[in-house]
Order: C-alpha cells, then structure tokens, then sequence
C-alpha cells in the first residue's frame, strides 16, 4: 500500500465532479446503458486509446479534441453500441452526440469527450440517446459515480469502481476512478473504457505523461483473450479543486500523484482481467532479472496471455513447461539456465532443471484460487526469473474456461 488511503465514492470521490448512469433504451436487454461524468469547472485532460488501425467514431473524436485542447468539462459513455466500422455516418452521429450534450449543459461541444461501447458496426441508436441526454442530465449528482460504473459495462458481471485519497501541500487530494471490460482484452488495450478524475493541479503535458506510464504499468499489462479492441478509452480529468499548488514537474509531488494514480488503474485493470469472459481467477505474473521493465513487462504479458497456460489454470494443472515456452517466446533473450519459475510457493524450475514438488499440493493451490473468484483470495501467482537484470514488470490475466467459448459464440446471436 502506497501513502494513500482508499475513500468510497469513486469518480465522485473528487472535488468538483458529479457523475449519472440511467437507462435510456440503448440495450436491448432494459440494463443501463447511458453514463455522464461532469467536472464543475474547466479540467485538465490527458487520454489513452486503442492502437488498432480500425478505430471507433468516438476514438477519432476524441484524439482530434484532446490535440487541439488539453481540457474537458465531460465525459459521456454509451452502451450497447460501438459505433466502431459504422463510416460516414458514424462519424455524423458522433458529433451530433457532443453537440446535443453542450446545449443541455451550456457548455461548447469542445469541453465534451466521448466514449461507447457494445457490438462493432451497429450506429448508436440516436433517437433514443436524444431523449437520453436530457434524463442524464437531469440524474447528475455528487453521489452518482456507481450508477454511472453501472451504466458501461456489457458483459461484466461486476461494477469496477475506486478512490483514493493523499495529502499534498497539507491538503487532501483524491483520484477515483471507474472502468468496463471482461472479453476482448489483450495488451496495448482492449475493450475497455476507464474514466478518472482527480482534483490536483497539474500541468497538461505532465498529466499526459503521467497517464501514459500508469496506463502502461495496468491497462496495457493486462489480457484475456489476446484481442484488441476498437473502442478502448482511457481519459483522465485534474481539475484543481484540491486548491493544492500547482504541479508542472517531476519531483516529490509529482511522483506521489502518479504512484496514486497508477494504483487506481492497476486497480481497475486487475478488476477487469478478474471479470474476465468465463473466469474463475485472476492470474499475476511477476518476472524480474531482465534488463529493464519494458522487457519484463513483455515476457509477462505473453505469459498472461499464452492459450496453453490459461487453459492449464483452468484445469488445475501445474504445467510449467507451458509458462518456460510461453517466456521463451516472448522476444526477450536471456539464457535457460538463469530460468526460475514458481507457482504461488511451489518452486518449479531452477538454474535451468526441473525439480521435484508436489503436484497435488500445486493443483491443490490453483483449486483453492479458483474457489475465491471475485475476493482476494483469488489471484494465482505466477513468478519468473530470468536473469540477474534490474528490470521488474507484471501483468495480469485470467484462466480460459468453457464458457468464454459459449458467452462469445453467442455474442450476437
């Protein structure tokens, strides 16, 4: 734990911001599908997208908005629909979005962010999100911020919701945060959206700075099925409320903001790799001994999102050649014999050889990780070795079931 507290309230937790989720008629299912966050006052912004070459209306937007200006008073989220592969028409739709949402709130459309979600090449369905906005509108509240996590997601089967609180400059400052995601997850983003907001003052290219690094050390660590998405959004609002000085450089309170901020988004990343489609646990992995963390980082992750160890997880099989094929591959050289790999407690392979453990124990343990989904107890612990490097990284993922299969066979169907 850092030098933080965790708060209740999420995106709300911050000064100066009220959020709203409602059901405007967006999902076919009735759930609530139409989600508002609203900084009082005029906030910094810095955001994080998809790397995928097929981007959504929304996603365009919003990189186009946040080069020609580093602030936003909003953030609306649609559910139900991507609006992802829906052409000139999409694109039509989505400025149509932000300007219905600035007249409503008296602001110009260029202090509004977009994000959406649901099923690749469906329009959002605008005549209802036009009677939506008003209602969303209406529902803003200083307390709203789980209406709003419940208003995003789609196939979650939980909301993903944190705050923390520091002091900086004898003052209080908070960071909340909310987020969606369970299928289509894989590093450089997935299908996710996670929106924070924060009341420090903080210069925007240093915000921008600081999001990119905490996105790298959770949302891009994290994978479920080895897809990416077309919708990903990460976009982080500082509005200064905390009346705290200004930060504009690196140093002591800088480094203090961007600790608390990367522990929301691990938080929110680790909550959507548990939440994966058909999961029964969330698997971390830990690799040090590289050169550096970008390695590290990367021979996790494959091992996160290697089929054969997510499977073996599932099975309750203790198989570590599955984890050593998954590091060998994962682009990072270092030599065999420096290989270390461990299973929780259960060290499995040393300096190179196989050792003996006891396998019933080792499937014993995954057991026991399977049977704590959703409470703490259920992260399966993966450690790798793999030299004497300084570099550290982890990742995040979750185990391959039969029902991933079943829930997206039947996505659209």
């Amino acid at each position: 734990m850092g030098d933080w507290q965790e708060i209740t309230g999420g995106v709300t937790a911050a000064r100066g911001y009220r959020a709203a989720g409602i059901t405007a008629g967006l999902k076919p299912s009735g759930l609530p599908d139409l989600a508002l966050i609203l900084s009082d006052v005029d906030a910094i912004a810095a955001g994080v997208f998809t790397t995928s070459h097929v981007k959504a209306a929304c996603v365009d937007y919003c990189c186009q908005r946040l080069q020609a200006k580093h602030s936003a008073r909003a953030i609306l989220c649609n559910a139900g629909q991507a609006n992802a592969a829906t052409g000139s028409q999409g694109v039509k739709d989505t400025l149509e979005s932000a300007d219905l949402l600035a007249k409503e709130l008296g602001i110009s459309p260029e202090a509004i962010l977009l994000a959406s979600t649901g099923v690749i090449g469906q329009r959002i369905k605008m005549d209802i999100l036009r009677r939506g906005i008003p209602k969303v509108v209406a529902a803003l509240s200083e307390t709203g911020s789980d209406e709003a996590a419940g208003a995003i997601i789609t196939t979650d089967l939980v909301k993903k919701s944190i705050a923390l609180e520091t002091t900086i400059g004898d003052r209080p400052v908070r960071i909340g945060g909310i987020a969606k995601g369970s299928g289509m997850i894989h590093p450089n983003m997935a299908t996710m959206l996670a929106f924070v907001t924060c009341d420090a003052a903080v210069s925007s290219s240093l915000w921008q700075q600081m999001l990119t690094r905490a996105a790298d050390r959770s949302f891009n660590s994290i994978t479920v099925d080895g897809d990416t998405s077309t919708n990903d959004s990460l976009i982080a609002l500082a509005n200064g409320q905390s009346r705290t000085p200004a930060i504009t450089e690196m140093g002591a309170e800088a480094e203090k903001l961007e600790a608390m901020l990367t522990a929301v988004c691990q938080h929110l990343a680790k909550a959507i790799a548990r939440d994966g489609e058909g999961a029964t646990c969330l698997v971390e992995v830990q690799v040090s001994g590289t050169n550096d963390e970008a390695a590290a980082r990367q021979i996790a992750k494959t091992i996160a999102g290697s089929s054969l160890v997510k499977s073996a997880i599932f099975g309750r099989d203790p198989n570590w050649g599955r984890i050593a094929g998954a590091a060998g591959r994962a682009g990072v050289p270092f030599e065999q014999d420096n290989l270390q790999i461990k299973l929780g407690n259960f060290l499995l392979f040393e300096n190179g050889q196989p050792l003996p453990f006891d396998k019933a124990a080792a499937s014993a343990y995954l057991k026991q990780k399977a049977a704590g989904a959703y409470l703490k107890e259920d992260t399966v612990l993966i450690s790798v070795s793999v030299g004497n490097g300084h570099g550290t990284g982890k990742a995040w993922g979750c185990d391959l079931s039969y029902d991933y299969v079943k829930i997206n066979a039947e996505y659209t169907t």
